[in-house]
């Protein structure tokens, strides 16, 4: 999301079951042709934020710059039928300094031995994702192997975990588009080098991987070409419904803004017979913004062939009255949006 956290400061199992309402869904390979037969998309989901917040002091005081997650939320989101959660984290709090140092013990152990483990132990996908716009320290990643380094090290204690998910970094932006398809290829052959040849990869696309540009932008045109060896390749597209895209405003275009803005995706996704995910979406809470947030995830629906799910931006212990917040009790998406929207994924 293009809305920094750093806004908020301190204040802020290979066939794996899950199910969600009720339905079973199995796991889909990335190209498989398989349709669906449920109603249902088979991930609904969200986004936690908090352990990527203070990011102007990369190391960080933990309760004070950045905050993990609450399992008590975790449990209400999992009572509400979620089944999938996009864990943000900073690289480089989890590597210091450097990209191909040691994991830090502290931050790494609440990441892996705290929060993917309570939910994936739970049945649930953890989509491990660096929040980091493609760049280290500010700066824009160019060591390429370096970042696959990065990303074999990450990856290697996931390897038998097949309910997690890589996500190669969150929102590239303004960068060369041959270095996107780069960081990208080397995040997914370091994961597949770790050994994680089970789990899904989301590769993420340049201008902020949005799904309204993704053709227009070049991403479809460049990232067609990667190449997994495991073939679970799920692309990862982000769309805000107001006037700019970035999520930044309530207000929301119109009622069918979020159907009118995945058309071109969806098209690229079927000509190309691949998969994606929207793993970022929100709208305010006002009438316009839940008819149009119900009428994209009923188009998401009826695509279902080619989209996974959707993950709502955002919730998190230090979100307090944030327009998109869906942190239980009271968050404005939590009390406003999410009783309109849970039935129609």
């Amino acid at each position: 999301m293009r809305l920094s956290s750093t806004l908020l400061g301190a204040a802020a199992a290979a066939t794996v079951l899950a199910e969600r309402n009720g339905h079973t869904f199995p796991r889909v390979g990335a190209r498989q042709t398989t349709t669906n037969t449920s109603e249902h998309l088979q991930w609904w989901g969200i986004n936690l934020s908090g352990a990527e917040f203070g990011n102007q002091n990369f190391s960080g005081v933990y309760g004070r710059e950045y905050i993990w997650y609450d399992f008590n939320a975790i449990d209400t989101f999992l009572a509400q039928g979620m089944n999938h959660f996009r864990i943000n984290f900073l690289m480089e709090r989890l590597t210091p300094n450097e990209l191909t140092a040691p994991l830090d013990p502290y931050y790494a152990g609440n990441l892996s031995e705290q929060t993917v483990s309570y939910i994936t132990q739970k049945g649930a996908y953890v989509q491990i994702q660096p929040h980091n716009y493609g760049r280290f320290y500010n700066e824009i990643i160019t060591d390429v192997a370096g970042f696959e380094t990065w990303w074999k090290n990450v990856a290697t204690p996931y390897v038998d975990n097949d309910l997690v998910i890589f996500d190669t970094n969150n929102e590239y932006h303004d960068m060369d588009q041959q270095l996107v398809f780069d960081l990208n290829q080397a995040a997914i052959n370091g994961i597949r080098a770790a050994g994680a040849l089970t789990q899904y990869i989301t590769p993420e696309g340049n201008s902020w991987t949005g799904a309204w540009t993704w053709v227009s932008s070049g991403n479809g045109a460049s990232l067609i070409n990667l190449k997994d060896p495991a073939d679970m390749l799920i692309y990862q597209m982000h769309q805000y419904l107001d006037t700019d895209g970035s999520g930044t405003h309530e207000e929301c275009v119109s009622a069918t803004i979020f159907r009118e803005r995945l058309v071109a995706a969806t098209n690229w996704l079927k000509q190309n017979n691949q998969k994606g995910i929207i793993g970022e979406f929100a709208g305010g809470a006002n009438e316009q913004c839940i008819k149009a947030i119900q009428d994209g995830l009923t188009y998401l629906r009826e695509n279902r062939d080619v989209w996974t799910g959707a993950l709502w931006w955002a919730a998190g212990p230090w979100w307090g009255d944030y327009m998109y917040s869906m942190e239980p009790p009271s968050g404005p998406a939590y009390t406003g949006v999410l009783p309109q929207i849970k039935d129609y994924v």
